[in-house]
């Protein structure tokens, strides 16, 4: 069963007590550093292969914690039938005192037994070249539209990196995530050509009073957040995840805007603040860089389509990924190039999220999606955004995050050990 860490830590002798999220940011605090990458809690150990030969086998819905060398791909080994469609993402995470190229970053490829490539994906950290967790997915697809990959059988996973050898990149290794997913078939065939017509207009973004909300470490820590005006602080460094829930025939549409500094300093970092969305399957989606120059800056991903199981056949790999509701995941990373100039901030940042339309009927699966439920948007996937506590985590946390509770409630509860609870989406 994949499930979700609710935890809280309650200091003795104190009324403060932490919801999701916040433990993270209070040892940030504490050091002055922005916290690491928080892994799936339960992830299990594998060792990449250099040969497909030795490559090990990684299960739908369990998550994964691997190594990347320097230079050399390492593999790993799907198990698929021949009716369902297979994901798997891998985030790479580089050390912080890690340095990279423009160009360099996390290449995964998908291949049959046979040495058929059923797919390849890349991502880059860009030009402010600041180390931080990116992901890149691949995929096996039973499609009418892609006569290769369809059988039953062994496939391999292969991650590299980009540009392991380019200007600036040290060849120290990377600490890896993957996580793989099942999604079956349909049990009516529909159109096998991406829908033509959507509304492509690029939104107003939306006005109002901002909400704090602290951002997880990882993207199974990742903060829900609903349609709003969000607010946090990010430190040079930093990574911060969200989850926003969004359902068939929902566009999401997010702005993100980085405050000015408070040091009066003067300069410039291009892609200062960067902004991805992931799908559910963690594919990447789209992005958006924004350059600071100490002023307030603001940059919106570009238009996307709303969910539909039909925009897998579309040719732009944007429009694809937009091809089933769940959670989709943005991650918001600033730069460590601008404390050089302006300071270890932190720097508020808001986020304008928009999810718009109403949510529509879903296609009828011929079965379940591993991890379960992973590819719909539940009530308690709503509620959780509306409250910003993880679907599934204890009444007691939402108690926490919603209003707090007492004193001798708080002390209670930190005599206790938090319980492991069920979340569809989440693994461990």
């Amino acid at each position: 069963m994949a499930v979700r860490v609710g935890a809280a830590a309650v200091v003795l002798g104190t009324t403060a007590a932490m919801v999701p999220g916040q433990a993270s940011a209070t040892a940030e605090q504490a050091s002055g550093t922005p916290s690491p990458y928080a892994f799936a809690p339960g992830a299990q150990r594998v060792q990449g292969a250099r040969s497909t030969g030795d490559a090990d086998l990684l299960k739908p819905g369990q998550a994964y914690k691997s190594s990347l060398p320097g230079n050399g791909k390492v593999n790993y080994r799907l198990d698929l039938d021949a009716t369902s469609d297979a994901y798997v993402s891998v985030t790479a995470v580089p050390s912080p005192d890690s340095t990279v190229s423009v160009i360099d970053g996390v290449k995964v490829t998908v291949q049959d037994a046979e040495g058929n490539t059923c797919s390849d994906d890349n991502t880059s950290f860009g030009a402010a070249r600041s180390p931080h967790p990116v992901a890149a997915w691949g995929m096996r697809e039973i499609s009418p539209n892609r006569p290769l990959c369809k059988k039953a059988g062994a496939y391999y996973v292969s991650v590299e990196r980009i540009d392991p050898e380019g200007e600036g990149s040290s060849p120290d290794a990377w600490d890896l995530e993957l996580l793989a997913m099942s999604e079956p078939r349909t049990v009516r065939t529909g159109t096998t050509s991406a829908p033509e017509a959507w509304n492509s207009a690029t939104p107003q973004p939306l006005q109002g009073e901002p909400e704090h909300r602290k951002g997880g470490a990882g993207f199974t820590g990742a903060t829900p957040l609903d349609r709003g005006v969000w607010r946090d602080d990010i430190r040079p460094g930093q990574t911060l995840f969200y989850e926003v829930p969004v359902d068939w025939g929902q566009q999401i549409s997010v702005t993100a805007d980085l405050g000015s500094s408070a040091t009066g300093a003067t300069g410039y970092t291009s892609d200062a603040l960067n902004l991805a969305l992931y799908n559910p399957a963690r594919g990447d989606v789209a992005d958006v860089g924004v350059g600071y120059d100490g002023g307030q800056k603001s940059g919106s991903l570009r238009p996307l389509p709303p969910v539909d199981h039909a925009n897998r056949y579309a040719a732009t790999a944007q429009v694809s990924a937009m091809r089933f509701a769940g959670s989709y995941y943005l991650v918001a990373h600033l730069s460590e190039g601008v404390a050089d100039t302006f300071g270890d901030g932190p720097f508020k940042m808001t986020l304008r999220v928009t999810v718009s339309g109403e949510p529509q009927g879903g296609p009828q699966y011929a079965g379940e999606s591993v991890p379960q439920g992973v590819f719909e948007v539940s009530d308690e996937d709503r509620e959780a955004a509306a409250e910003g506590v993880a679907a599934g985590d204890d009444t007691a946390m939402r108690m926490l995050a919603v209003g707090g509770i007492g004193t001798g409630s708080a002390l209670l509860v930190g005599l206790g050990v938090w319980s492991l609870v069920a979340r569809r989406r989440s693994v461990a």
